[in-house]
C-alpha cells in the first residue's frame, strides 16, 4: 500500500514538473522573440513617419539631406517614427530589428543610417551599418541625442529636430565612400577606346579624301594624273591628223 501511494506521489509531482517547465518555456519564447508576435512596418521613403507627427515642409528638408548624402557617399540614410515599439524592450531594439528587415544600406547593409523615435514611449535610436562605427562614433551619437533628439521629443517638434538630426549625422557619414575597385580600371579603358576610335575616324576620312592612294594603278599613287600626260596626247592626235592630210582622200 505505501509503496502504491509512493509511486502515484511521484507520477503527481512529475507531471507538476513537466506543466511548469512548459509554462516557463513559453513565457520565455513569446519575450524572447517580440518579431514573430507583431508585424514590423514597411518602409516609406527616406522619410517613414509612421507616427504622422513630421510635418511635410520639415519631410522635404530631411530627404533632400538623404538624397544628397546618398549621391555623394552611397550612405543610405533613413529616419522612422512610430507611435509605439510594443512589445519590444527599447527602441534600440526596434531599430535593430527594423534596420535588418528593412535592409538599409548597401554592401550587404554597411553603410546604412537609421534614426528611429518612438512617440508614445519618448525614446530614440540609432542603428548603423558596421562600416558607419568609425565616422559616427559613440561622441558624435550622445551629442546628436542631447542636442536635437531629446529636446524634440520632449518639445513635440519632431520635424525641426529630426532634421537637424539627420543634418548633424550626414556631416560625418559623407567621408564613408563606397569601395570601388574597378571603377579606376574602367575609366581609363574608356578613355583609351574614345582615343583610339577618334584616330580611327581621323584616318578615315584623310584616305578617303585621297583617291590617288586608292586607285589600283601605280602611276596614280605616285601622283601621276591623267591631266598631266594630255599635252602628249594632243601631239599624237596632230600627227595623226598630218598623217591623214598628206595621204589625202580618194
Amino acid at each position: 500500500m505505501i509503496a502504491r501511494s509512493e509511486t502515484h506521489t511521484i507520477g503527481i509531482a512529475f507531471i507538476s514538473l513537466v506543466l511548469v517547465l512548459w509554462a516557463v518555456d513559453t513565457h520565455a519564447s513569446l519575450y524572447d522573440r517580440p518579431k514573430e508576435r507583431i508585424p514590423l512596418p514597411s518602409p516609406i521613403g527616406y522619410v517613414s513617419d509612421h507616427a504622422q507627427v513630421v510635418e511635410q515642409e520639415w519631410k522635404d528638408r530631411i530627404r533632400s539631406v538623404c538624397i544628397d548624402l546618398e549621391k555623394k557617399s552611397g550612405v543610405e540614410m533613413v529616419i522612422v517614427t512610430v507611435p509605439s515599439i510594443k512589445p519590444y524592450p527599447s527602441a534600440k531594439h526596434y531599430a535593430d530589428a527594423l534596420y535588418e528587415k528593412w535592409q538599409i544600406g548597401s554592401t550587404q547593409q554597411e553603410h546604412g543610417v537609421m534614426v528611429l523615435v518612438a512617440v508614445q514611449e519618448r525614446q530614440a535610436a540609432m542603428a548603423l551599418g558596421r562600416k558607419m562605427f568609425p565616422v559616427i562614433t559613440p561622441t558624435v551619437r550622445n551629442e546628436v541625442s542631447r542636442d536635437y533628439l531629446q529636446p524634440a521629443i520632449e518639445r513635440g517638434h519632431f520635424g525641426e529636430g529630426l532634421y537637424r538630426t539627420a543634418v548633424a549625422l550626414a556631416t560625418p557619414a559623407q567621408e564613408v565612400r563606397l569601395n570601388t575597385p574597378s571603377r579606376p580600371r574602367i575609366k581609363g579603358l574608356g578613355i583609351w577606346i574614345t582615343l583610339g576610335t577618334t584616330i580611327a575616324v581621323v584616318l578615315f576620312f584623310w584616305w578617303i579624301s585621297r583617291p590617288d592612294l586608292r586607285h589600283p594603278y601605280r602611276r596614280i599613287q605616285k601622283g601621276e594624273y591623267w591631266g598631266t600626260g594630255q599635252g602628249g596626247f594632243g601631239g599624237n592626235w596632230g600627227g595623226f591628223g598630218g598623217g591623214t592630210s598628206g595621204e589625202g582622200y580618194r
